[in-house]
């Protein structure tokens, strides 16, 4: 069985790529290095309650939703964050 934070990696990687946003995009909306996204992402790092704050806030998303599951998470993008192209690449604007 998967742990909470396998699980929290693969939501993550599967809203990256319905968004179309690499880790240096995160990384920015996130206030994070693409370094650190990637320890994080491969499990070098653990995901804090911090990030999952930043996250939802980034995805628009509430963090009980991030938990749920993937197909959940993604079900919850509002459509003007998805990628026109799903793989394809986004703009991503930080405040």
């Amino acid at each position: 069985m998967a742990s909470t934070e396998q699980h929290l990696r693969l939501t993550i990687a599967a809203l990256m790529y319905a968004t179309g946003e690499q880790q240096r995009d995160l990384g920015r909306g996130l206030r994070l290095s693409q370094a650190q996204v990637s320890r994080k992402q491969t499990g070098h790092a653990s995901w804090s309650l911090t990030d999952l704050d930043r996250l939802s806030a980034h995805y628009g998303i509430p963090v009980p939703d991030l938990l749920c599951g993937v197909d959940h998470a993604v079900s919850k993008l509002a459509p003007q964050r998805r990628a026109s192209v799903i793989g394809g690449t986004q703009t991503v604007l930080t405040p």
